[in-house]
């Protein structure tokens, strides 16, 4: 089987202004990487019906959302979240690429997928937009997973430096969702306490120090990795931010590009007997731009070697 790349011209008109960190220039530097490798097959957003949407939305966040994109210039949705006439596409686009990759998955088109598009999804609460991101892509994911397919275990795991509240808010009451969260601690957005375990013990927040090694980190994700295991899902679904990177400077985690490989691998090792590899991950975090390129490139290696 495949492993392809879902993206979108329109990421590239999302405008976020001067000197904010969540540019452009994010995914033209993972894209000139990933386009280096023959092996990979490229795809398209899908269409879809924006009722799914509000499977993990409210209707009127969903609302103020589509009326939130201006004619010309800049408005924030909060303090550090921003979006531009070309924000539009992008974000419905963002949500368009994960659902064509979940049905070429299901489709078997390919066996995986690695959707690189922006904005990120990962903090966008049921009813708030948070920390650069709109709608939650990962939510609706793991939703329409379970609205359409049927699927009855679905895993998110979030490896992003930042919690992912939003997810976490969208899937905690969820009792198909199994959702794990290895972030830095305490820090941007607060919450992921080792406490909050969702309303059926569905949930695996596990915080790090600031200052976390690879060799600490992996310690760390061994327990997500045995939780898994327990759960065993059917599909697995990845927000994948990369910003644990030792080089990222919204973080201060010390994690090396290639750790990425890792990550991916041992998740996808650890689960084989019960999803074979059905894995769709989608671009969160990652703001050094040739470790953002580097450590995408090492998790799609590994969603290449086990496909």
């Amino acid at each position: 089987m495949k492993t392809a790349i879902v993206t979108s011209k329109s990421s590239l008109n999302h405008n976020t202004g001067s000197g904010h960190p969540e540019s452009i220039a994010r995914v033209t530097s993972i894209l000139e990487k990933l386009k280096k490798n023959k092996k990979l097959i490229w795809k398209n957003p899908a269409s879809f019906d924006k009722d799914i949407i509000k499977q993990a939305h409210s209707s009127s966040y969903f609302d103020t959302v589509e009326n939130a994109f201006p004619e010309k210039g800049l408005v924030f949705l909060d303090g550090d979240t921003v979006v531009s006439p070309g924000s539009k596409d992008a974000t419905f686009d963002a949500v368009g690429s994960i659902i064509a990759a979940i049905d070429g998955v299901e489709n078997k088109e390919f066996g995986a997928a690695h959707c690189v598009t922006r904005p990120p999804g990962h903090h966008a609460e049921k009813s708030k937009a948070m920390g650069f991101c709109v709608i939650n892509n990962i939510g609706v994911a793991a939703n329409y997973l379970i609205s359409k397919y049927k699927y009855k275990r679905v895993a998110v795991l979030d490896w992003d430096c930042h919690f992912g509240n939003g997810t976490y808010d969208i899937l905690k009451s969820n009792k198909n969702v199994f959702f794990s969260s290895l972030h830095q601690y305490p820090y941007y957005p607060g919450g992921g306490t080792e406490d909050e375990k969702g309303e059926y013990n569905n949930a695996l927040n596990i915080p790090l120090p600031a200052g976390t090694n690879s060799r600490q980190y992996f310690d760390a994700y061994e327990h997500m990795l045995k939780r898994l295991k327990e759960f065993r899902p059917e599909f697995i679904l990845m927000s994948a931010g990369y910003d644990a990177h030792r080089l990222d400077p919204l973080c201060q985690l010390n994690l090396e590009s290639k750790d990425y490989y890792e990550i991916t691998r041992r998740a996808l090792e650890t689960t084989k007997e019960f999803c074979n590899g059905k894995v769709v991950s989608i671009l969160e975090g990652g703001y050094d731009l040739n470790a953002l390129a580097e450590s995408a490139n090492e998790h799609v290696n590994a969603l290449l070697e086990f496909n």
